[in-house]
């Protein structure tokens, strides 16, 4: 589909879709079953570098977080996340074996555990009513898609440009959120904002632990997908056509 936002933006990356269906696309990217250390976001970014679709079910959604990403429930389980996030678990790394590296020390993401439970306890957990929760890179989403969000990689430039188009036609600056969580876990949180009347976008890819995927300057901006189509709407004469916009894209 033809965008007039996408295309003002001048992304270096294209967005990716995120769609709820029953049905798996045939060349999709997806993990093998039992997969329990696949990275959701390394698909994501996968997705719009390769212009694949991916794919996944409530057995194929790779690690615990990936899984409560998605809105596959809580896949946390009996996981010990509050130790991971903060200062470890040597039994747990020790049971873990040559996976178990990162869990005896933890990420320190938090300064003790009960701090990092405090944090999953605030998720906004859910279960998709759908068996599948799909990637489809931008360039291939058609007009018959019924997306939940989009999820766009951006630079400063970009994501300054999305943060105030976010509000300009409602003018109550409560239209961006920025909530800490696994790499992945923004969709968790536009599955939420999806479900209300005036939604945010949420800026994302704040997770230490996988920054290292995506270039130093990037992040994302995931928006609920009818949320996108009233930002669409107004850019003419917005200031994306504006020579302020003009100037600055003359550095990227």
């Amino acid at each position: 589909m033809n965008s007039k936002l996408i295309e003002a933006l001048k992304l270096q990356m294209q967005p990716v879709a995120i769609l709820l269906t029953d049905d798996k696309p045939e060349d999709g990217l997806h993990f093998k079953e039992g997969n329990m250390f696949g990275c959701v976001a390394s698909m994501l970014v996968a997705s719009s570098k390769k212009s694949r679709p991916a794919y996944f079910d409530r057995k194929t959604f790779g690690c615990p977080g990936g899984g409560v990403g998605l809105g596959f429930g809580n896949a946390y389980g009996q996981f010990p996340i509050e130790c991971l996030l903060s200062t470890g678990n040597k039994e747990m790394a020790a049971m873990m074996g040559s996976n178990g590296g990162m869990m005896e020390e933890g990420e320190r993401f938090y300064k003790n555990p009960e701090k990092a439970q405090k944090w999953v306890d605030s998720l906004p957990i859910t279960e998709v009513p759908t068996k599948y929760v799909v990637f489809k890179p931008w360039e291939t989403v058609t007009e018959e898609d019924e997306p939940e969000m989009l999820v766009f990689f951006v630079n400063a430039d970009q994501l300054s440009a999305l943060v105030v188009m976010a509000d300009y036609n409602r003018g109550t600056n409560q239209s961006v959120t920025a909530p800490f969580g696994a790499a992945c876990q923004s969709i968790l949180f536009g599955l939420e904002e999806v479900k209300k009347e005036n939604p945010r976008s949420i800026i994302g890819f704040f997770d230490i632990s996988k920054r290292s995927i995506v270039e130093r300057e990037t992040l994302t901006f995931t928006v609920p997908f009818g949320m996108f189509k009233e930002m669409e709407s107004h850019v003419d004469g917005s200031f994306l056509q504006m020579h302020m916009w003009e100037k600055i894209q003359e550095r990227q």
